[in-house]
């Protein structure tokens, strides 16, 4: 487990945004998958993704990294911000375009 969550930890850091997903980005595999990709399209910031559904390892491993049970996961700048609920109800408040243009992922009058 050591080395899927240093894996983990890897992609995070890496990546400003980072999205475990459940497909890819151009194909998703489930419809929460789906709305995050949409949500971060639309907003138009540039984000790494991680297809879980290539590696049982990783399927378990996030889950377990972020202790949170249910995929997707999206990570700003190091931290874990929610899953597909939480990511949709931060954008239709208003609260995400600001949660991401004071990390500096967005710029504020995008």
């Amino acid at each position: 487990m050591a080395d899927i969550n240093a894996d983990i930890q890897q992609q995070i850091d890496s990546n400003d945004i980072m999205l475990f997903m459940k497909g890819t980005p151009q194909f998703p595999q489930c419809g929460f998958s789906s709305t995050v990709v949409q949500i971060l399209e639309y907003l138009g910031v540039e984000y790494g993704s991680e297809n879980v559904l290539a590696s049982d390892d990783l399927r378990q491993g996030i889950k377990s990294f972020s202790d949170w049970p249910t995929i997707p996961q999206l990570y700003v700048k190091g931290e874990f911000v929610g899953g597909c609920d939480i990511i949709r109800e931060m954008f239709e408040s208003g609260e995400l375009r600001g949660f991401l243009a004071e990390k500096g992922v967005l710029k504020a009058d995008a």
